[in-house]
């Protein structure tokens, strides 16, 4: 007998419908998966035959073929046992075929009937939601993350035997139900705020500036000067996450299998700190059997590249893909797979390799030649996708001591949230929504300066040496800077201020 479930599996962050077919016939007992799929998919059969015969259920001593439809694209992962395991039991007759025609169905299983979870399962039930179905049986502890999704029914299930007894109709499951406001409610305050940071005004102000356009920012000074501690910071003052922006975020998250046990998404902005030894595959995703990266696992968060010159320097060219076109596609002979890549890249050097080159306070043991090759890791184009360059001093003393009450991560998100605001109405009707993001087409348009501006980037440009490429960069900045000041158009005092975050490009700049 034939016997069709519906089951998903996942390329790249997006799920797709698997088709699974069981045909039971008389002959030799044999146990044949068909439709490419790999290891894991084939050692089902072990699985799937231990936990039928431990829930109770007689395995037929027959010729089953298994088919994994779509049969050209390769099959990866355990969550195919459930829908084997239901294959046989219809073909069997033990569970009616029309009941199972409603359902999506995955998940992993023990020998002894036990329903494992599996990864993605949040993408499945967005795919099972688009093709109309009624519903999704999921392992119980998937069942908050698939619940996320409106409109359909989410039954997480235990074992084998419990989900028997539901299709036969002998049992009821109810389905779970997720409040998504109350899980943007349970958001707690973060334990780390800017009153925390003593001095670095300047790089504060640079800070917010970032996050409120969207800005890539490079950070350099010696050690001790509280860098890192900054970039943990910034986190706290970008705007809130939005529900699509959680479900984009979750959906990366469960394909890798990150989401930690009851949780259901992810609401907090993820901050991604990958050492200065990670691969390029590590880097932005890839591998033997292609998985997201560090730049997909920031995906509307930050990434944190510490120590950015001891990076190896192919490592870093890979990144100039994903902060331009915010996507990393990674091509393989069989397929093509994309992940998403919008992030915010903050990236920390030492202006030389001991760290202390024009530091007042400390002599510099590095030669010339040991300065420039130092630096030269770091490209002209990837230097390029970076918009502000600053400076970070040591900390005086007094600014250590002073008692003073700092500027808390609340007050400044506030004035972050507001120039968001006006910039997601500005291009409300284009696919952009930061002011890092502008085109040429949108600088036109929108960072439109008066004679006097005019005059003073022209002075920039021609007396401290600053590049062609950081032109655009200065009116980017200048338009986040007027956001925040509340100012239509741009004026002379945002134009000085946003030349003064091109550091890197004065006559010293890298190599």
């Amino acid at each position: 007998m034939l016997a069709k479930i519906l089951s998903s599996a996942v390329i790249g962050v997006d799920a797709y419908l698997v088709e699974v077919e069981v045909d039971i016939t008389n002959g030799l007992p044999t146990f044949t998966t068909v439709g490419l799929p790999e290891a894991a998919v084939k050692e089902s059969k072990e699985r799937v035959k231990s936990a039928i015969s431990n829930s109770g259920y007689s395995f037929p001593d027959d010729r089953i073929t298994v088919n994994l439809a779509p049969a050209n694209i390769k099959k990866e992962g355990t969550g195919f046992d459930l829908p084997i395991a239901l294959g046989i039991l219809v073909a069997t007759q033990i569970i009616p075929q029309n009941i199972t025609t409603k359902y999506l169905m995955l998940g992993e299983l023990s020998l002894d009937g036990r329903i494992k979870p599996v990864n993605g399962s949040l993408p499945m039930a967005l795919a099972a939601k688009k093709a109309g179905y009624t519903g999704i049986i999921v392992p119980f502890e998937n069942g908050p993350e698939a619940s996320v999704v409106n409109e359909i029914s989410v039954i997480p299930v235990k074992n084998l035997s419990e989900l028997v007894a539901f299709l036969r109709g002998f049992a009821r499951i109810k389905p779970i139900e997720t409040d998504i406001s109350a899980i943007f409610r349970q958001e707690g305050p973060s334990e780390l705020d800017f009153s925390e940071v003593m001095g670095q005004e300047h790089t504060k102000r640079a800070m917010e500036i970032a996050a409120a356009g969207g800005h890539n920012l490079i950070m350099i000074g010696p050690p001790g000067s509280g860098k890192t501690m900054l970039a943990k910071r910034l986190p706290t003052i970008l705007p809130p996450m939005t529900f699509n922006e959680a479900i984009e975020t979750t959906k990366i998250f469960s394909v890798v299998g990150m989401l930690t046990k009851d949780q259901a998404l992810v609401t907090q902005r993820p901050f991604r700190s990958p050492h200065h030894t990670i691969s390029d595959a590590g880097l932005i995703g890839g591998g033997h059997n292609p998985r997201p990266g560090e730049v997909s696992l920031a995906h509307n968060g930050v990434l944190f590249l510490d120590e950015l010159p001891e990076f190896k320097k192919h490592v870093l060219e890979v990144l100039r893909q994903p902060l331009e076109d915010l996507k990393v596609t990674i091509a393989r002979a069989a397929s093509t797979i994309t992940y998403p890549a919008s992030f915010m890249m903050i990236a920390a050097m030492n202006p030389c390799p001991c760290g202390y080159f024009s530091d007042p306070k400390h002599e510099c043991r590095c030669s010339f030649h040991q300065i420039q090759r130092y630096r030269s890791k770091i490209s002209g184009p990837l230097l390029d996708r970076i918009d502000i360059h600053v400076e970070v001093p040591a900390v005086p003393y007094k600014d250590l001591m002073d008692e003073s009450n700092a500027e808390s991560s609340t007050q400044i998100r506030k004035r972050v949230e507001a120039a968001r605001r006006i910039q997601s109405q500005r291009f409300s009707r284009t696919k952009i929504y930061c002011n890092a993001q502008m085109s040429g087409r949108h600088l036109k348009k929108h960072c439109r300066i008066d004679a006097a501006s005019n005059r003073l980037l022209e002075a920039a440009i021609d007396k401290l040496g600053l590049s062609a490429r950081a032109y655009n960069r200065i009116l980017k900045i200048a338009r986040t800077i007027a956001d925040l000041d509340g100012k239509t158009d741009i004026q002379v005092d945002q134009i000085s201020e946003a030349v003064q975050y091109r550091n890197l490009d004065r006559g010293k700049g890298l190599v």
